[in-house]
Formats: structure tokens, C-alpha cells, sequence
């Protein structure tokens, strides 16, 4: 069958089979590997992307679902050559060890402070709750949120 969609604000089409998963369609069709394929059973979160604004976990989302929709993945954070302010937290709060969960916290955070740009650490909590990190034990990610929340806001103490 075939599928368009816009992915990072280009629009992409290509024709698959009906069973591939989107995770499948962003790193094998489109190169795309930011977004990591942990699980398969939307357990660990690592695959988050946007799908029309919202967080979904793309291993367990058809491509074909996709059709005539929006994505954004990790490699759309960056605009204009500078990082998202949840990249620059991550990297300044050491917010990631391996990096395998990485990708999908980041979306997950960004859609958060899109939506609430003061968010406590246990609204940063509840938001992330349904990804896993197995390295980090989640300090240095809220931390790292938090960082991102203060950045935008332009606190002095965002550099922490």
C-alpha cells in the first residue's frame, strides 16, 4: 500500500506493507534511527515520537496509521542548527547514560513544557512514567526537564 506522511516537516511517500510498524518505517524506509526499537510490546518508550502532536509509542503503531499525518521524532527537535532546550538539559544535567531510552524521554519532555512550561518534578514524574530507563534511575532526567522548563523561561539559574 501506499503511505504519505510529513515527518520533521517533510513530507515522505513511499509504499510498504501494510503490516510495518512505524518505528520500522522512520529507521528503515526513511533512515531515521534516533528513535530506538526496544521492546516491540510498548513497554520501554525508547521508539516515542509525535504522531499529529501527540506521543505514541511507534513500535506499536502502523505505519499505514500514519497515512496523511504528521511525525516528529528526535531529529526534529534541533531547529535552525541549535539544539532544543530538553537536548541542551539532558546534555548540561547529565540526563543519560547508554542513551537507548534517550530519544524517547526527549520527545516525551518536549511535548510536556510545550503543554506546561512549569512543570514540577512530579508532574516530570507522571509524564515519563510510561518509559524506561535501566541505567539513570530517573534523577538526572527530571533534572534535566526541570533544566529545559528554566532555560525557556530564561531563570538565571537554568545553567545548574
Amino acid at each position: 500500500m501506499k503511505v504519505t506522511l510529513t515527518v520533521n516537516g517533510t513530507e515522505y511517500s513511499r509504499t510498504i506493507e501494510p503490516r510495518l510498524l512505524l518505528i520500522h518505517f522512520l529507521r528503515d524506509e526513511l533512515g531515521l534511527t534516533g528513535s530506538h526499537w526496544g521492546c516491540d510490546t510498548s513497554n520501554c518508550g525508547a521508539c516515542v515520537v509525535w504522531l499529529d502532536e501527540t506521543p505514541v509509542k511507534s513500535c506499536t503503531v502502523l505505519a499505514a496509521m500514519a497515512d496523511g499525518r504528521r511525525v516528529r521524532t528526535v531529529e526534529g527537535l534541533a531547529r535552525g542548527g541549535a539544539l532544543d532546550p530538553v537536548q541542551e538539559g539532558f546534555s548540561a544535567c547529565h540526563g543519560l547514560q547508554c542513551g537507548f531510552c534517550t530519544p524517547g524521554m526527549m520527545m516525551t519532555a518536549r511535548w510536556l513544557l510545550d503543554r506546561n512550561p512549569d512543570p514540577t518534578q512530579a508532574e516530570v514524574r507522571e509524564a515519563i512514567s510510561g518509559q524506561i530507563c535501566r541505567c539513570t534511575g530517573y534523577e538526572n532526567i527530571v533534572r534535566s526537564v526541570l533544566w529545559a522548563a528554566r532555560h525557556e523561561r530564561g531563570d538565571d539559574d537554568s545553567r545548574r
